[in-house]
């Protein structure tokens, strides 16, 4: 310390000496010698200096108004609530980030835990098996950590595992609820060291078939497991080809269209024996025989640990990394990840789908480019000149705000081409959160247990948190959708690929369920019955307050329908409806006669009106 600081006094000293000791303000205006002072005490100090000292204009531009509140949220949260709207109009971006960064992060296991306490038994049990689903719902809905739990949800649709096929992760949540934990965890952490949490991950082991892989056996031809060594590469960091970093391919001659490739099967083949020797801290014989014991359970819940017998001790060569013979599972581990996190085309490979997570399904090059600098940086200063990232590539904090913040986003120079289509799970939360819905129950709300498909009763979403149908997510980050204007120009909509003649009446269907309040009259028997499946002992009542919307605002505008869907324009499309749908839209609840005397009248017109707004296209394309 003393060293350094003689170092700083001396370096100090040569400056001074350079200004004249003149003023700050003249050294200022002097050849920026005053910021050359503070850089180099900055950098003494092993401190990271920008000289970004600040953006009133951006800080502002998020929250200027009403209508730009409601969309940034839209874009930031799970959805806009009418109180943050009037809270935070005129009010700084920054501080909005910062307090979001520093939110207590909510509880996935913790929310686990509060459901298995109600359950006399846990496999097979339908409220077990749901449980994660149940967490994702109040945490996306109810959280304050918004903007993390937005991360979470993002991440989990690059790093996908999934409880929808009847198997070890449907049985048992615990593994669900550890990755979403993950996810949490190190969502404003650094990509890889999360890329390391995963990898030990008992959901992901299982889901990638990576759990109990061994080494090669050269007697019996057994071969390890590939599955893990492929996704790890082609979905998790760098996809396929070699990428610039605004996202275009970079050009090459080893594919058919002129781009590099980035591996080939003997690089997968060498990387699958790093993943070798990994396993749960019980055995099969274990689950079986007790599959509710305590450490069973608990080893869903913690990372796999390393069995080194089973741990490939050969050399393992792949992308130009040779691991040398006999090196630990967990050194290979950390070499690989490593070598992974340094080839270049992560960063714009995660950019991309990170901004199509948030902002929009067509971001162009210079978007791209702007977030993958940040995203290699590690480093980004808010508008108001506060520094936030960890210095090290891939940290998320530093590129959530990149994102959010980017110039494009903001103020979009082709808004014909910016926005995404709303994903159908942020279309419910944000009703959900808009109308402050009331008991925010899921358990007893059997609308919600299955959105993976079309019910029976012709409603649905298409899309189910954590319930994707294959490593692959719902749909794939480069979807053009054919015989579309859209596709015509070149540009990706991923969210296209799950909207087709099923799942669009699907959605209105069940967007109206619930405009319309209609929880409020559950079927009692329905959920007799789940209870005596559960055992829970529970009023069966419940299920005719979950869910149910807050209205209370909305009716008193009922009889003024320009002043309604002024408020709903603005709450959920952040003032992008045009004049002609709204104009249609009030002639329909005009329809809607009203009744002396009676409130039924307000709350059916309000839920028309909240109905028609979102299942209209101005609302469904988020500009």
């Amino acid at each position: 310390m003393q060293g350094a600081t003689a170092v700083t006094a001396v370096c100090i000293l040569v400056l001074l000496i350079a200004l004249g000791f003149s003023s700050i303000s003249s050294a200022q205006g002097a050849g920026n010698t005053f910021i050359d002072l503070l850089r180099v005490v900055k950098d003494v100090r092993g401190e990271f200096f920008d000289d970004n000292f600040g953006d009133p204009e951006t800080d502002a531009l998020p929250f200027a108004s009403e209508a730009s509140t409601s969309r940034f949220l839209a874009q930031a949260t799970f959805g806009a609530t009418r109180s943050d709207v009037s809270a935070l109009v005129g009010t700084s971006v920054s501080d909005w980030l910062l307090q979001q960064f520093s939110e207590d992060p909510s509880d996935y296991l913790a929310t686990l835990d509060s459901y298995q306490a109600q359950l006399p038994f846990l496999i097979l049990n339908p409220w077990n098996r749901s449980a994660t689903t149940f967490a994702f719902w109040q945490h996306s809905i109810a959280g304050k950590d918004q903007l993390r739990q937005r991360m979470v949800y993002a991440l989990s649709q690059i790093l996908v595992i999934s409880n929808g096929g009847g198997n070890a992760l449907t049985e048992y949540p615990e593994a669900v609820a550890y990755h979403q934990s993950l996810l949490t965890e190190f969502g404003f952490g650094n990509y890889r060291e999360l890329l390391e949490a995963i990898t030990y991950s008992p959901g992901m082991g299982y889901f990638l078939t990576y759990m109990g892989n061994q080494k090669g056996d050269p007697d019996t031809g057994r071969q390890p497991d590939e599955n893990y060594a492929r996704e790890i590469l082609q979905l998790f960091t760098m996809g396929l080809v070699v990428l610039n970093d605004d996202g275009t391919a970079a050009s090459g001659s080893n594919d058919d269209n002129g781009s590099a490739e980035l591996y080939d099967n003997d690089d997968i083949t060498g990387l699958a024996k790093v993943f070798t020797g990994l396993d749960r801290s019980v055995n099969a014989a274990q689950g079986q025989n007790d599959p509710e014991a305590p450490e069973v359970l608990r080893s869903w819940r913690e990372p796999m640990a390393v069995y080194p017998a089973r741990h490939s001790a050969s050399a393992k060569t792949f992308l130009g990394l040779t691991i040398p013979e006999n090196t630990s599972a967990e050194d290979s581990i950390t070499l690989a990840l490593d070598r992974l996190m340094s080839v270049a085309s992560v960063g714009p490979f995660l950019s991309r789908q990170l901004i199509q997570r948030f902002t929009t399904s067509n971001p162009s090059a210079g978007y791209i480019s702007r977030v993958t600098q940040v995203f290699n940086n590690g480093r980004y200063s808010l508008p108001n000149g506060t520094v936030v990232g960890g210095g090290l590539r891939g940290d998320l904090k530093a590129t959530i705000a990149a994102i959010l913040l980017d110039r494009e986003n903001l103020q979009p120079e082709a808004p014909n081409t910016f926005g995404k289509l709303r994903e159908p799970v942020l279309r419910f939360t944000q009703w959900a959160r808009a109308f402050n819905a009331g008991a925010i129950t899921p358990e007893y709300t059997v609308e919600l247990y299955d959105l993976s498909s079309v019910s029976i009763y012709g409603q649905g979403l298409a899309q189910h948190p954590f319930r994707a149908p294959s490593v692959f997510n719902f749909y794939r980050p480069g979807y053009v959708p054919p015989g579309t204007d859209s596709g015509a120009a070149g540009m990706t909509v991923p969210e296209l690929q799950i909207l087709t003649t099923e799942t669009i009446p699907a959605y209105m269907n069940f967007i109206t369920f619930f405009a319309m309040a209609n929880t409020q009259y559950a079927d009692l028997s329905t959920y007799r019955e789940i209870g005596g499946l559960t055992g829970v002992n529970f009023d069966p009542e419940l299920a005719r307050t979950s869910f149910l919307p807050d209205y209370s605002y909305e009716k008193t505008l009922a009889d003024d329908l320009p002043e309604l869907f002024a408020h709903l324009n603005l709450l959920l499309a952040g003032g992008a409806m045009s004049q002609a749908a709204v104009d249609s839209f009030s002639d329909v609840v005009a329809g809607v006669p009203t009744e002396a005397g009676e409130d039924d009248w307000r709350a059916t017109r309000v839920g028309l009106a909240v109905a028609l707004v979102m299942t209209s296209a101005d609302y469904l394309v988020a500009y």
